[in-house]
């Protein structure tokens, strides 16, 4: 039964990655139809973002009282449920309609099953489960390009996706007798006997919280500036033509992703504290050969790198989390956690396009730099005294 479990947790964690990267393969075909500028596509993926920030922050309240299975089961399905609303849209104001429960369907069970692993399980499952993650965001954007060269519409894309999504749905709601047969597991899928959730108040005066607040925003602000910005790094700075350094670019994803599963073997020999330092350490590494003047392999080993080093930092610190924090606070916890990665994704990757635009992309390896400082520290000051316990 547990290995039954833990294969729909692993296509819970596809289910989560497959619609991430819709919007950026579609919008090229949609942008046009709707005879709205380019940009817009900001738009919605602000709306998105916004309500996957409230329904993480609202994850304690959501599993304290339902459960992480049916939290799953249900965000699953309301995801389904945008996803069929994008394949009927025609118009810009549907698709800012229907961001809404794409984004709400998101945070909650992004939060919730990150939590159940890192109370259940050991680390290595933590980085292969993000692993799938990346192999759901990176198939999604394939079954839109299928759809588009088979002049099929982005619609239908988003409607296979759907469909796909529907069918998780039917297995996790199979499933939910399979959570409740989880040793130690209580009401609120934290192995504790609280009466109510944790008010977000409460939660930012726990010790360390507000560090972790901080790290997760340092860490998705690195993310998602170098995965939306490299690809402009290497052609405006390093003269690199905009079609390899395209093919550049999708380096840092594959980084990301193979590094999470080979983090799933170090964690067999290193604890959490331990791999997430070593992520900080090789990302520095990238930056550094980034920043060195050389061939175009000098720019290309840095993303990979830096990709690697990213790899295994989102999910040791959070499944850390339980053990820095007690389990009775681990939903809360890591809820913020979520919705503060979120705020560093909406905020930060478009203020280095206002200073790009203003000095110039050359300045990328010197700001993700500076925003990697600054997690260096506070993580420093996370795990330092009573907390260094992972």
């Amino acid at each position: 039964m547990m290995g039954l479990l833990l294969a729909m947790i692993y296509l819970a964690f596809i289910s989560l990655g497959l619609p991430d990267a819709l919007l950026g393969s579609a919008w090229p075909s949609i942008y046009p139809q709707m005879n709205v500028p380019v940009s817009y596509a900001g738009i919605i993926s602000m709306i998105i973002a916004l309500g996957t920030i409230v329904s993480s922050l609202q994850s304690d309240r959501l599993t304290f009282r339902l459960g992480t299975g049916k939290v799953t089961a249900f965000s699953v399905a309301i995801t389904a449920m945008a996803l069929f609303g994008f394949s009927v849209s025609h118009s810009f104001p549907a698709l800012c309609l229907w961001a809404v429960p794409y984004g709400l369907g998101a945070g909650s069970v992004d939060a919730s099953l990150n939590n159940y692993v890192a109370l259940h399980y050991k680390s290595r499952h933590m980085s292969w489960l993000h692993c799938m993650w990346g192999i759901g965001a990176s198939v999604g954007p394939y079954i839109m390009g299928f759809a588009l060269t088979r002049n099929i519409g982005w619609n239908s894309g988003y409607r296979i996706i759907g469909i796909i999504q529907v069918v998780l749905t039917i297995l996790l709601f199979a499933s939910l007798p399979l959570w409740k047969k989880q040793r130690n597991e209580t009401a609120n899928d934290a192995g504790t006997e609280r009466t109510a959730p944790m008010a977000f108040r409460e939660v930012i005066r726990v010790d360390g919280a507000k560090e972790v607040m901080i790290a997760f925003f340092c860490y998705c602000a690195i993310e998602q500036t170098a995965g939306l910005w490299s690809a402009s790094y290497l052609t405006l700075y390093k003269g690199i033509a905009p079609e390899r350094a395209a093919g550049y670019a999708s380096m840092f994803f594959i980084g990301i992703t193979a590094g999470r599963a080979i983090s799933g073997f170090l964690t067999m020999k290193l604890n959490d504290t331990q791999m997430v330092r070593l992520g900080q350490v090789l990302i520095a590494l990238g930056i550094v050969r980034m920043l060195l003047p050389g061939s175009e392999a000098m720019a290309l080993g840095g993303l990979i790198l830096i990709g690697l080093g990213c790899a295994p930092i989102y999910p040791c610190i959070i499944h850390s989390t339980p053990d820095r924090f007690g389990a009775d606070r681990s939903q809360a916890i890591i809820g913020v956690e979520m919705a503060s990665a979120y705020v560093g994704t909406c905020i930060m990757p478009p203020i280095f396009g206002v200073i790009a635009n203003v000095i110039g992309a050359g300045v990328l390896p010197y700001y993700l730099l500076a925003i990697l400082l600054v997690m260096c520290v506070v993580f420093i000051r996370l795990t330092g005294g009573k907390r260094n316990v992972c």
